[in-house]
């Protein structure tokens, strides 16, 4: 490769030899418009076509040769394809070479010139020939043959050939800054960047491919790891406010609940109530299974800030959500701290909501329960120390961040999440965070029994075991994939579908349909009828996986099972089997070879298990559907790599202590401070 240095990494890609205006308009619909997008467009996969052999020694299958080109001739098939043909001939013999429908190769070849040939060795017709083959004129630097040669992601029009050209360009005419310290690279003995970034694209071997992918796949997670470490360095220097643990209180409100705590639920108190023992602010990530507990850990937690004389938040993403949760605290709360409890949603009267807006800034209310109305300006705190932020990766950091901004200085600070997170993605996407885990439940919740029913016995089930729930006088909750029919997807059922043959199958159960579509108004209403015993059957989207707690409903039907992951599956069975009776999971599968994997939930009642196990079969998105600013959508680094992970993060760290200055390296600075900026809670 030439060593001419002249364009700059974010150069538009139209400063490249070859990038016209129809190139660059399809380079754009790649997302790639400057050179360092080009040279970190990474390779789907390669073909291996860097073994050279003799053509007496050619077998089937793919293969390379280093040859001149003769008989080049041109004919069109009894249905107009053109073919073009020729002889490749080497000194050890010669085999024929065949393209189809690319009549152009005649004018391109060079008579007496020597070309390597890869490609596929297969009999065509009456004799075998290479068909199709990719070929190049030998040089000490091929890229679309006698390598492992790189296949990329394209778009209609931009052939692999062309793109490859053009990245080779933009390596030979680009400065490939550093992005990590000398100490990091020795210390790991890892791939300078610049050397990474050649040799992932035009490896010699596959084990230089192996060492650039492992250098690159660092950088990628060292860049979330030191954004994760400065955040909690930065939260870590907030002055906050510092609680006394009210020991003899919270054994007196422990020995007035109606059950008796599970080891872990006391464990994950005591953590966390120690944590807010510091001027530090906690930061804490409380996680559990579904029915784990984590509600009443909270509560102590908050029923400790209270008896500090301070006030403490609970925030909830929907109404219906918020409304449990306090009606929760009914059950639990102490009658001294109910009273200076509320509930302060959108839906509210303007006259009740004011009258709670007055009695939060004087000071008369201690704990306040709501939806994002807690974050409006209107909402004054007077001495806010606690905020608990229920489901919290469905609100945005910016309505996180005015929760605390309600408080004088950072308040101790509690996220929950009842989606169990593998230890990878939970370092990952939440490395600034403590996360304290609750992996036991209560001793006296009976496991849910799960099946599998194929969509061949489907009728049969609705009309039969469906209906003979429904007349016990207990609920079911049904999910579809889909709202409708006319949403283009591979599920056969959806919530409008499944609810008409209802009318059929269980004529005299009153069914009601919820979906994303509604108003949230809508939903909450319904909801509320459901848990009020007044809906029989709940047709649904997953818009019921988190938050739903209807103690009567006994069974859930998943239909398409098999296009869910394994850990919304167990978010979705999780919503049944909450009271005294025995819950009942269906799962209705259309595919005998998903079977396998649906297996693991009829035998498996852990979801941090679940999650594990999806993690290594789909990847982050069966865990989360859309995961947070984008955190998880690695090219290179695999999430399930704990040991990687684990490896930046401690990188991190010393980076931080070894005060390693961040403008050094601006690449890496520009891509902490994207990620900090949308991450950083303070």
């Amino acid at each position: 490769m030439a060593d001419t240095h002249d364009i700059a990494n974010n150069s538009p890609v139209s400063t490249l030899r070859g990038v016209g205006p129809s190139v660059e308009q399809k380079l754009h619909k790649l997302g790639i418009k400057t050179v360092q997008d080009l040279v970190e467009n990474i390779p789907r996969s390669f073909d291996d076509y860097s073994r050279l052999v003799d053509i007496s020694k050619v077998r089937p299958g793919k293969v390379t040769l280093k040859a001149k080109i003769h008989n080049v001739s041109s004919r069109y098939s009894k249905n107009g394809l053109p073919i073009v043909e020729a002889i490749a001939r080497d000194g050890t013999g010669q085999l024929h070479l065949t393209w189809f429908s690319q009549p152009y190769i005649k004018n391109t070849i060079k008579p007496d010139s020597d070309y390597y040939i890869s490609g596929e060795f297969a009999k065509n017709y009456k004799y075998f020939s290479i068909v199709n083959p990719k070929i190049e004129l030998v040089s000490s630097f091929p890229k679309h043959t006698a390598r492992l040669v790189p296949n990329y992601r394209l778009t209609k029009g931009l052939s692999a050939a062309v793109l490859r050209k053009i990245i080779a360009t933009a390596l030979e005419r680009t400065v490939i800054q550093e992005t990590l310290p000398d100490w990091i690279i020795e210390k790991l003995s890892l791939m300078p960047r610049g050397e990474a970034l050649k040799a992932v694209h035009f490896p010699d071997d596959v084990h230089m491919f192996e060492s650039a992918k492992e250098r690159l796949a660092f950088e990628e997670l060292f860049v979330i790891m030191l954004a994760s470490e400065l955040n909690r360095k930065d939260f870590a220097a907030q002055n906050s406010y510092r609680h006394k643990i009210k020991e003899q209180k919270l054994k007196e409100f422990t020995e007035s609940l109606p059950f008796t705590l599970t080891a872990d639920q006391k464990i994950a108190a005591w953590k966390l109530l120690n944590m807010t023992t510091q001027d530090v602010p906690m930061n804490s990530l409380l996680q559990g299974d579904v029915g784990s507990g984590k509600t009443v850990v909270a509560l102590m937690c908050a029923y400790n800030c209270v008896e500090n004389g301070a006030q403490a938040a609970l925030m909830a993403p929907t109404e219906l959500l918020a409304s449990q949760h306090f009606e929760t605290c009914k059950k639990l709360l102490p009658a001294s701290i109910m009273s200076k409890t509320i509930l302060l949603t959108g839906s509210l009267s303007p006259k009740d909501k004011k009258s709670y807006q007055e009695r939060i800034k004087k000071g008369d209310v201690a704990f306040v329960i709501g939806t994002h109305a807690l974050v409006q300006d209107s909402v004054t705190f007077t001495s806010l120390e606690l905020a608990i932020v229920d489901e919290q990766h469905r609100f945005g950091v910016e309505q996180r961040k005015a929760l605390q901004n309600k408080a004088d200085r950072m308040p101790h600070v509690l996220h929950m999440s009842a989606t169990p997170i593998p230890r990878s993605i939970a370092l990952t996407l939440y490395g600034e965070l403590d996360v304290v885990t609750i992996g036991s439940k209560p001793s006296n919740r009976l496991p849910v029994k799960t099946t599998i029913v194929s969509s061949d016995h489907r009728r049969e089930f609705y009309s039969n075991k469906l209906v003979e729930i429904v007349e016990k006088g207990e609920q079911v909750f049904i999910v579809a994939p889909l709202i409708s029919d006319s949403e283009k997807s591979d599920s056969k059922y959806s919530v409008e579908k499944v609810s008409a043959e209802l009318g059929r199958w269980a004529p005299n159960a009153n069914c009601k349909v919820i979906h994303g579509k509604m108003s949230q108004e809508e939903k909450d209403k319904i909801m509320l009828e459901m848990k009020q015993g007044k809906v029989d059957i709940l047709v649904a989207t997953t818009v019921i996986e988190v938050g739903i707690d209807i103690p009567n409903a006994t069974m859930m039907v998943i239909e398409n099972a098999d296009s869910f992951g394994l850990a919304q599956l167990h978010q979705l069975r999780g919503r049944v089997g909450r009271g005294e009776k025995q819950g009942y999971c269906v799962l209705l599968s259309t595919s005998k070879e998903a079977n396998q994997r649906l297996k693991a939930l009829e035998s498996e009642t852990s979801g941090f298990k679940l999650s594990e196990y999806d993690l290594e079969l789909r990847g982050p998105g069966a865990i989360y559907g859309s995961m947070q600013h984008g955190a998880l959508d690695l090219r290179i680094a695999k999430i399930s790599d704990t040991k990687l992970i684990e490896t930046t993060r401690d990188m991190a760290k010393q980076f931080i202590e070894t005060q390693e200055e961040l403008l050094k390296y601006p690449v890496l600075d520009e891509r902490v401070s994207s990620i900090r900026a949308i991450t950083n809670l303070n």
